[in-house]
């Protein structure tokens, strides 16, 4: 019996179904294999020196008290400085967010309660998404190596991005978590990543102090 053939009217349609997904995910499967090497759990050893530990921005609560991963990723940077991994923590996030506490301060007071001392501390208020965190990390503070605090899902995208800037780049991760903003996380990344291709390819300027 003859199979049935689709019709020719439709086969641009199949295409298009398989050769979009290939298209958007192809960016993550590059990324995410160029910086694998340097990303590791924060419990791991084999951690470089690096000039600072490059802490990410995330959530604060409408009464200051950081979110989840907000607070993993300050606690993954208070770890590389007991460890002597780094000198400095750089905490990059926005200085204005809906909070009212700004991202970086809350760190910061994070930070202290977890032993590090102030001087050991630098605020950027405007690092107001990875792209910028990152340019501003090498520009505006004059980093040539730095260790990412965020989530294991942003890792890929954070490093590279630092690297791409140039920063000697790795990642430290916490333990992940089974959550659904996990879950999400690791989807937002397809795209995000994508982007910030496309940031690079034109040069996004951040927004300067």
């Amino acid at each position: 019996m003859a199979r049935a053939r689709l019709d020719p009217r439709h086969r641009w349609k199949v295409a298009a179904l398989v050769a979009i997904p290939s298209l958007l995910a192809a960016p993550w499967v590059v990324v995410t294999a160029q910086t694998s090497a340097a990303v590791r759990p924060a419990a791991a050893t084999g951690f470089a020196h690096a000039d600072a530990a490059l802490v990410l921005g995330a959530g604060v609560r409408a009464d200051g008290s950081p979110s989840p991963f907000l607070l993993d990723r300050v606690t993954v940077a208070a770890e590389l400085y007991r460890s002597g991994a780094v000198d400095t923590l750089l905490m990059s996030g926005d200085g204005e967010d809906s909070s009212g506490f700004g991202e970086p301060t809350v760190m910061r007071g994070l930070a202290e309660s977890m032993g590090v001392p102030a001087e050991a501390i630098v605020e950027d208020p405007l690092g107001l998404d990875t792209y910028s965190s990152c340019v501003r990390a090498h520009d505006e503070y004059g980093l040539g190596s730095v260790i990412v605090a965020t989530q294991q899902f942003h890792q890929a995208r954070a490093v590279w991005l630092c690297d791409q800037v140039g920063m000697d780049a790795q990642g430290a991760y916490p333990s992940p978590t089974a959550t659904r903003h996990t879950l999400l996380g690791h989807v937002r990344e397809v795209p995000a990543i994508a982007k910030s291709m496309v940031d690079l390819a034109r040069g996004r300027a951040p927004e300067a102090g």
